[in-house]
């Protein structure tokens, strides 16, 4: 590539927005902050750049390898570009607001990110989401994970697969079996790859009993139909059951429930070797799929004392998801306005006061020194002296 044409080469994974994306990215955009307004939350704009100590909060090493960097020239301090807002939500309830017993908090931005997230991903995802401070009981599950379906549904997702995990019974066995934090990274990572070879050569090597071994182990089968699965798991883990991993199965049993119940689009699977963000997460964890992608097109999950780094430890659970993922479902087509064309003649007061009154009223005017294209509305001077010089021609959507 010559330099002259590298001058207007993006970045891989930054790409830019033309005017019908634009167009409905704000359509978009409209439906979805609307529909969190009518549910209680309350949208806030966190900034673009923070120090690094609170953006990485609660995040682990994931989020640290996906922030952009830099030093700030007036403290010295690292700078980074939020790759996440989830971290500056916790911040803004925890340290910029008055205390509240609940708290429901929406966002919507441009988050930077130093790596695509995923094949072909974008670094620039706009990240859409919701949190709910202050709720520890499975209502709060429920809340989030219903208002994630309703925004996927507003876009235009007829068919969803919901797939619940819960880093609780994972949790509960790695502490049983005395792992490090070595030990439950590689554990946790054969888990999410379903590679039963590679979890029996950890237990062996660690000399784990037979009963954990097993119940370890045959987490890489439990998953698929929620119901299926919990009946299943309560029958896998008896001997080892824990009262923290009872009430991990019995939190997904009324969440597969009620998801079912209410969301007739929605297929509810549970997978318990699901351990994404298992640094981060503190309960359940659930990720929304749609036919067609590959990946995730939403994902939450619980996260409890996020905020205690800033004074505020408590409850919390939200969700995310990339608004230009959700562009492929959207029609937002609707009816457009035609462009009316008016010469550029700003020294016509009569002119200026009849485009003001069109846009005024919605209409889409555009002043040019162009011809005007065959067939188009436009503003005419007509040749009598009446008040009003200039009319509408040729506009056939408007009376």
């Amino acid at each position: 590539m010559s330099h002259k044409l590298s001058r207007w080469a993006l970045p891989a994974g930054i790409d830019e927005l033309l005017p019908e994306q634009a167009r409905r990215v704000e359509q978009l955009r409209t439906a979805l902050l609307h529909q969190f307004h009518v549910a209680g939350y309350d949208l806030v704009i966190p900034p673009l750049v923070e120090f690094v100590d609170s953006l990485l909060v609660g995040s682990g090493r994931d989020l640290a390898l996906d922030t952009l960097q830099m030093t700030d020239g007036l403290t010295g301090r690292q700078l980074g570009l939020r790759a996440d807002m989830t971290p500056q939500i916790a911040r803004i309830d925890a340290h910029s607001m008055k205390p509240e017993a609940e708290r429901r908090l929406c966002y919507l931005g441009t988050v930077v990110r130093a790596r695509p997230d995923g094949l072909g991903g974008s670094r620039t995802p706009m990240q859409v989401g919701a949190e709910l401070y202050g709720v520890a009981e499975v209502e709060g599950d429920l809340e989030i994970i219903s208002l994630m379906l309703s925004q996927l549904k507003q876009a235009g997702v007829d068919r969803i697969v919901l797939d619940l995990g819960h880093v609780d019974v994972f949790g509960e066995l790695a502490v049983a079996a005395g792992f490090d934090d070595e030990d439950e990274d590689i554990a946790r990572d054969a888990l999410q790859r379903k590679s039963t070879a590679d979890i029996q050569s950890l237990l062996a090597a660690r000399q784990i009993a037979p009963p954990l071994a097993n119940a370890l182990t045959l987490l890489t089968q439990l998953n698929g139909e929620w119901s299926a699965v919990l009946a299943k798991a309560n029958v896998v883990l008896a001997d080892v059951m824990t009262p923290g991993m009872q009430s991990a199965l019995d939190r997904l049993a009324i969440i597969g429930s009620a998801i079912e119940r209410n969301f007739s689009q929605v297929d509810v699977l549970i997978d318990l070797s699901e351990l994404h963000g298992y640094h981060y997460q503190t309960g359940l964890v659930f990720a929304a799929y749609a036919p067609g992608l590959g990946r995730e097109i939403a994902r939450g999950g619980r996260y409890d004392d996020i905020g205690e780094a800033f004074g505020s430890a408590r409850p919390a659970t939200g969700f995310s998801l990339d608004m230009r993922e959700l562009l492929r479902f959207f029609d937002g087509s609707g009816v457009k306005d035609p462009v009316i064309y008016a010469p550029a003649d700003y020294a016509d007061a009569a002119l200026i006061a009849a485009v003001e009154r069109l846009r005024a009223t919605g209409r889409r005017v555009v002043m040019t020194t162009q011809p005007v294209p065959a067939g188009a509305p436009h503003l005419v001077r007509q040749s009598d002296s009446t008040k009003d010089l200039w009319h509408l021609m040729g506009d056939t959507n408007h009376g």
